[in-house]
């Protein structure tokens, strides 16, 4: 029988999709969507792993508390489930600032209005490529699927997907999506190098992720 070992790189779903859907990610149903993407084939004992940024509360950031309430609600639940493995990094968060100059779109504008920077913070991810690149050599190595199915459209997994298929002969299905451009943000869609690089593709568009979506009780 065909083991698949599932890899979701939350992060990268997060932002590719749903965001998009307006969903935070403890009211999609990893578990259900993890059947769905094994398609009836055996998932390997161990083999749904979940790879996330960790939460941090931030002095009076309400946001963040409810953030770091959601992760929490949702790692319980995945834990709950069983066979989930969870790998965590921490989020860095930095300040960055734009000049106000003709890169930027109105930029007369907004200089008229005494506006000549803009501060912001963000956080980003750090080591989760890693992460899911050693497991799924790790796995490989250690035979324990023979398709790997990839939900993350990071193209630095590359080299790790070239060594497992070249080297060890294991398949990679890659997990794309496409997503309508909204008002807010741009479309979604999958990524070339990941198809090129993988023996099976599926691309999942929005009607197939509905299913998932949690209904929640007021």
């Amino acid at each position: 029988m065909n083991r698949v070992s599932v890899f979701i790189d939350s992060g990268n779903f997060y932002h590719l999709v749903l965001k998009k859907l307006n969903l935070p990610e403890v009211e999609f149903d990893f578990d259900g969507f993890a059947k769905l993407l094994s398609n009836g084939r055996q998932i390997a004992q161990g083999g749904k792993r979940f790879y996330v940024g960790t939460v941090r509360e931030m002095q009076d950031g309400h946001e963040s508390k409810r953030a770091m309430e959601n992760q929490t609600k949702l790692f319980s639940e995945l834990i709950k489930s069983k066979d989930w493995t969870i790998k965590t990094s921490k989020l860095r968060t930095r300040t960055e600032r734009i000049k106000i100059d003709d890169r930027v779109a109105n930029y007369k504008q907004i200089l008229s209005r005494g506006i000549n920077e803009i501060q912001y913070t963000r956080s980003r991810e750090k080591g989760i490529d890693v992460k899911i690149a050693v497991d799924l050599i790790a796995g490989a190595l250690d035979d324990k699927y023979d398709t790997a199915i990839i939900v993350s459209s990071d193209a630095d997994l590359i080299p790790a997907i070239d060594w497992v298929r070249k080297r060890l002969k294991k398949k990679i299905e890659y997990i794309g999506f496409s997503m309508p451009q909204t008002d807010l943000y741009e479309s979604t869609k999958p990524t070339k190098t990941m198809i090129y690089n993988s023996d099976v593709q599926r691309v999942l568009v929005e009607s197939d992720l509905k299913p998932f979506i949690k209904k929640t009780t007021f």
